[in-house]
């Protein structure tokens, strides 16, 4: 049974949540404090967590900069604000989706299945057996440049660098396919899953990122994320 980890202060909101989860099989935890919320998730080890952005306390992008340094589990985020800029911030910290309030329930149970599926389907940081380790499909290599899958783990120059999981899948999947143009839509559908619930915007503001942890002008003369304008992006390998 699949766990979801409820992080909201409005009681109406929770109770509407737990009832459509529970009604679909989840066990479902609750925590409508932030100050708790980070302690409740390590206690309840979920496999999801909903998680709105204005909590008293600790709000939800502070909660998911500390639930990212130990994990990859998927979070929704929620909140009621309309500005651009926070979904922005909380892609950018992590997340795998955003969704703003008032939404529909059934929604909401549509975007955990994706992710929750989309997660299945990847390894945990943390579990990284020797089998997996030996597995070099998972690996993809260009001068200076390390993307592992199996450990979730971009290396640059022999430094490791931190990429939210999203971000470091963009990159493997890009990296995998060199020199192949896909527009936003597909790699949305790739690498997220899905491409109804997300905006194409969501896949600009993951390049932009990735390109400030990885690309440096030595580099960009062996290989580069390149923009295809009116299009969308590339690998581009020059080896």
């Amino acid at each position: 049974m699949k766990k979801v980890l409820i992080v909201d202060d409005d009681p109406s909101i929770v109770e509407l949540e737990k009832l459509y989860f529970e009604k679909e099989g989840y066990a479902v935890s609750v925590c409508m404090e932030g100050d708790k919320a980070v302690a409740t998730f390590n206690v309840s080890k979920p496999d999801l967590i909903i998680l709105d952005i204005m909590l008293p306390g600790m709000d939800g992008n502070d909660i998911i900069r500390e639930v990212r340094k130990t994990s990859n589990i998927p979070v929704i985020m929620v909140t009621a604000r309309t500005d651009t800029l926070d979904k922005i911030v909380g892609l950018e910290l992590g997340a795998d989706d955003y969704v703003q309030k008032p939404f529909e329930p059934k929604e909401l149970l549509a975007r955990a299945k994706a992710v929750l599926r989309r997660s299945d389907s990847q390894p945990s940081v943390s579990d990284t057996s020797s089998e997996s380790s030996e597995n070099t499909s998972d690996i993809v290599e260009y001068p200076g440049l390390v993307v592992d899958k199996n450990r979730y783990v971009v290396t640059v120059d022999g430094n490791d660098i931190y990429m939210p999981p999203k971000e470091l899948e963009l990159l493997f999947f890009l990296a995998s396919n060199p020199n192949r143009v896909f527009n936003r839509e597909q790699l949305l559908e790739n690498v997220w899953g899905y491409e109804n619930f997300v905006e194409s915007r969501t896949v600009d503001v993951h390049v932009k990122r990735i390109r400030e942890k990885i690309e440096t002008p030595e580099h960009m003369n062996h290989w580069m994320i390149k923009t295809i304008w009116s299009v969308g992006y590339k690998f581009e390998s020059k080896q």
